[in-house]
């Protein structure tokens, strides 16, 4: 038996979660007799509970706007023991689909599922979505709750038939379920049976709950050993320790000791437990500080785990297939680099490619280019830096991740490591003798990127032409990246939509590095018109290589200049994705140096030069 059972109860709204899990927590002896009384004195805004009855669904109800709307909208978090003296921590999920991402956080961490479905109005697309979410967070055990049979007069009929629709669903996502017909309102078959149900004779809720068993084999996070993600590098005289919490299985002082990545093997000295003490062993979800027999480099972000570990395939990689669950109201976009929060790593991550979208009712993959809000599909990311990754199927904890605006903040998606790509281990970064350094020194300069960005005939490529001849005639050596000349080769199969732009602005943000590396002064003139694009490519380079420069031209001179007639195709309705009009341009918050591209080129080109020499 596990000690600690982790529920995640889920449904569609209204479907009576919160009523069900009240009743569950009032009949083991989970709420107060002041959180009782409070139940049976307040009462919501069109409430049909009884005066002097208990409310139960504000036992969970933790936040003043779910008492208001009568929803759940955060995670509320409760425990119970079961009449075995299983502890129980269930999480009562938001039910609204603009909650997805509270719910699937709640799932994250579940053992089993308890999924309510309204007999009143049967299963329907977010009971899909649920069931779905469940199945790829790595909850393999559903508990299904057929929920208000009051309200249908306990139609056996009604019952079988929706249960019929919850298991197939269930088979579906090779999920193993069972089905109980209830009433948490009346009590049915919550705690105890119910004689309003004399044709089931199966368990009740609790009942189901207090008989689950993993089922052999079914606990993949034990499979590899354990992990050690390291937080903190605790440094003191005469002492090195290396602090996180134990993951997958236990670590007993002694074990052997792998870093993932650098594969150095050493063995555990000492185990100090979270009071100072020393270990002889200590369990998953243990927070520790570990110290090794060798002088070995571990840094913060490193993996500790086991050799067998490694062994096993978890390696560096720069490339992963991933699930997505999708949680902003912004598509994802192609080619676009977020923040990958992956343990205590925060690296740049790029979704190379979309390989389809799951259709959450039948199951279906299908095909897809992006992926919008409450959108679960299946992507290709590649990282800047190498990532040590578990697949989630073998540990939740080390193949999970969360992708990150770089510039709103705002978490983007849900990530689950579904495996590393053959290319992501096999490429090896290479140094060569001849660096950036030395190829500056033979041309008599430093290298620098000038990132000219603004509306389509702002003047950028004039600029440009005008500041690289005054380079030139300095006897500088420099490149001049231009949006359209890209585009007619290196970038000719992209087009104008965001995740295009998006694409466009990486790949010529990686060549303007590999020009920058050559010891070339690069001067880019590419609209670039979203924040998130130009952070990323700035990302790249090192603090004072890159400038960006905001050539800050009045939109009607830009229409009026029109030199490919791309305003006037605007305006008649032939070119939706014009920036300024059809789209959005977001001007510099933070630019380097802003400039007026209605004056003079070569005085623009001068003040520049300036800032090439500060």
């Amino acid at each position: 038996m596990i000690s600690m059972l982790r529920v995640v109860a889920c449904g569609s709204v209204d479907d009576g979660k919160s009523t069900l899990i009240g009743r569950l927590l009032a009949g083991t002896g989970g709420a107060t007799d002041d959180q009782l009384d409070y139940a049976r004195r307040t009462r919501r805004g069109g409430s049909t509970i009884a005066a002097g009855a208990v409310d139960y669904s504000l036992l969970t109800d933790g936040l003043e706007a779910e008492h208001e709307q009568g929803i759940t909208i955060d995670v509320a978090h409760r425990f119970l023991d079961l009449p075995s003296g299983r502890r129980v921590i269930i999480a009562d999920a938001p039910g609204h689909e603009q909650y997805t991402r509270n719910m699937a956080v709640a799932a994250s961490t579940a053992d089993v599922a308890v999924l309510l479905v309204d007999a009143t109005k049967g299963v329907r697309e977010q009971t899909h979505r649920h069931l779905a979410i469940c199945a790829l967070m790595g909850v393999r055990a559903v508990i299904a709750v057929a929920n208000k049979l009051d309200a249908v007069d306990y139609d056996q009929a009604v019952f079988e038939k929706l249960a019929s629709e919850v298991l197939a669903a269930a088979n579906g996502l090779d999920m193993a379920a069972s089905v109980i017909p209830a009433s948490a309102v009346q009590g049915d078959n919550v705690v105890e049976p119910s004689p309003n149900l004399p044709w089931y004779d199966g368990p009740t809720l609790l009942g189901a709950l207090s008989e689950w068993e993993p089922a052999e084999g079914s606990r993949a996070d034990d499979a590899g050993g354990y992990r050690l993600p390291v937080q903190y590098v605790i440094r003191a005289d005469d002492f090195r320790g290396f602090a996180g919490t134990v993951i997958g299985a236990p670590v007993r002082r002694g074990d052997a000791v792998a870093v993932a990545g650098s594969g150095v093997a050493s063995r555990i000295d000492r185990l100090i437990g979270p009071g100072g003490g020393d270990l002889d062993q200590a369990a998953p979800g243990t927070p520790v500080t570990v110290t090794l027999a060798d002088d070995v480099d571990v840094r913060r972000g490193d993996l500790l785990t086991t050799p067998e570990a490694l062994g096993d395939g978890l390696s560096p990689a720069t490339a992963y297939s991933a699930t997505l669950i999708w949680t902003a109201e912004e598509p994802l976009r192609h080619g676009r680099s977020y923040l990958m929060l992956a343990g205590p790593r925060t690296v740049p991550a790029t979704v190379t490619a979309v390989r389809g979208r799951m259709e959450v009712v039948s199951g279906k993959r299908l095909a897809a280019r992006t992926l919008g809000l409450n959108d679960i599909g299946t992507v290709e990311l590649a990282t800047d830096t190498p990532l040590c990754l578990d697949g989630y199927q073998e540990c939740r904890d080390t193949g999970s991740f969360l992708l990150v605006d770089r510039v709103s903040k705002e978490t983007v998606a849900a990530g689950m490591v579904r495996h590393a790509l053959r290319r992501g281990r096999n490429v090896v970064r290479q140094t060569f003798t001849v660096d950036r350094d030395a190829r500056q020194e033979l041309k008599g300069q430093r290298a620098k990127v000038l990132w000219l960005t603004g509306l389509p005939g702002s003047g950028k490529s004039t600029i440009a032409n005008a500041l690289e001849r005054r380079l030139h005639a300095m006897g500088l050596h420099t490149y001049v990246l231009d949006g359209d000349n890209v585009r007619s080769g290196l970038n000719r199969d992209l087009g104008f939509t965001p995740g295009d732009r998006a694409e466009n602005v990486r790949r010529v943000a990686e060549l303007t590095r590999i020009l920058l590396d050559a010891g070339l002064i690069v001067i880019v003139a590419l609209v670039s018109p979203f924040r998130t694009d130009r952070a990323a490519a700035r990302s790249l380079f090192p603090p004072g290589d890159f400038a960006e420069v905001w050539v800050d031209t009045p939109p009607e001179v830009c229409a009026s200049r029109d030199p490919k007639g791309l305003y006037a195709q605007a305006k008649a309705g032939r070119l939706p994705n014009m920036t300024g009009l059809g789209q959005a341009y977001e001007p510099p918050e933070h630019p380097d140096l802003v400039v007026d591209g209605s004056g003079s080129p070569d005085e623009v080109a001068e003040k520049l030069a300036g800032l090439l020499q500060g």
